[in-house]
């Protein structure tokens, strides 16, 4: 399944002045980085990959929509999903595309 273009644009747009911003294809769907760190990714599943302080992670996932990154079994520390309809706003969308960078930010550049 491919991810969804329109919400990459959407991603885009929000993201567009960011530096040291990159897109790589991974996991099915389309990441954005920055200086390297993964911050969202468009996931071929629909919605979000974002990543969150670890520490944050389990209040985040008491919304509605939001729920632990699961891989191959195994809940991936600071990864949260965000399911489509949660996105549907930009004010949303914008609110998790920011989470994601600023926690990618405190990261050390690979």
């Amino acid at each position: 399944m491919a991810y969804d273009e329109d919400l990459a644009n959407r991603v885009r747009e929000l993201v567009g002045q960011e530096s040291e911003l990159a897109e790589k294809r991974m996991f099915g769907g389309l990441a954005f980085l920055s200086r390297g760190n993964m911050a969202v990714v468009v996931r071929g599943k629909g919605g979000l990959m974002v990543r969150v302080d670890p520490a944050e992670s389990g209040d985040l996932q008491g919304r509605p929509g939001v729920e632990a990154m699961v891989m191959r079994g195994r809940e991936l520390a600071g990864w949260l999903t965000v399911e489509p309809a949660r996105l549907a706003r930009d004010g949303d969308l914008k609110e998790w595309v920011d989470r994601g960078f600023a926690y990618a930010k405190t990261l050390p550049a690979k």
